[in-house]
């Protein structure tokens, strides 16, 4: 098996070629690596594959599981005649996006990410939004040394959070936010990315600042957050 990687739009393109079986482990390393550089996002040509085995099914859905598990995707194109009754039997066919072409499948990769924007949008209406004044403190999820000590939590949902006063990340951070909640023995962690950050020429009153999206939320957690925040909306409305 030979892979030959190219890059379109900052999406992977691995062409194969030759027999995808056994000795098809190189598939797997070769995703990861990509991975590891900061890709998430692969389309896989299999126009010049002459054969393809189940073992090598095996490593393709071990790639594409590996793919889906760090928040990316990957896609099919150009799958041969004398493949598809394989991919049909092992059920990749129902696993995997096939695409006639490359254009179609790059197309679909714009085309989700505009759901995933409408989708962000209505998840966020779901959730009510607490104004909030408390410290936090939020560091990096893998870099320990860069850390916020008590800064500022000003508005918070069930999704997400604004956060002021920290100069530390920048856009695509993965961070870890510590919150003390009333009635809990020990804070609540919560996974984040930085998905937004203040302009100080447009938002003054609010820099330095930063807004992020909770991730590898547990359903426990976001329910106990969602009943933070309902408690003290209703303080509010009271008030």
């Amino acid at each position: 098996m030979e892979i030959k990687t190219r890059k379109k739009k900052n999406i992977i393109i691995l062409d194969l070629y030759g027999r995808v079986d056994i000795d098809s482990a190189i598939f797997v390393e070769v995703v990861g690596e990509c991975i590891r550089n900061g890709y998430s996002d692969f389309i896989c040509n299999f126009e010049e594959v002459e054969f393809i085995e189940y073992m090598g099914v095996s490593a393709i859905l071990i790639a594409y599981k590996e793919v889906v598990n760090n928040n990316g995707r990957m896609k099919f194109i150009n799958i041969p005649a004398h493949l598809k009754a394989v991919f049909a039997v092992s059920g990749v066919e129902r696993v995997v996006d096939i695409y006639l072409t490359e254009d179609a499948a790059l197309k679909s990769f714009e085309d989700d990410r505009i759901i995933e924007k409408i989708q962000k949008m209505q998840l966020r209406r779901r959730f009510k939004r607490l104004p909030i004044d408390i410290k936090i403190q939020v560091r990096s999820k893998y870099d320990r040394k860069a850390t916020c000590i008590k800064t500022d939590l000003l508005d918070l949902s069930g999704v997400g959070a604004y956060i002021y006063g920290c100069r530390e990340f920048k856009l695509g951070d993965d961070v870890v936010i510590v919150l003390s909640l009333p009635k809990r023995t020990k804070p609540l962690e919560l996974d984040a990315r930085v998905v937004w950050l203040s302009d100080k020429e447009i938002q003054q009153h609010i820099h330095p600042g930063m807004g992020v999206e909770f991730f590898n939320f547990s359903s426990s957690d976001q329910q106990e957050l969602v009943n933070f925040i309902d408690k003290n909306l209703s303080r509010i409305k009271e008030d």
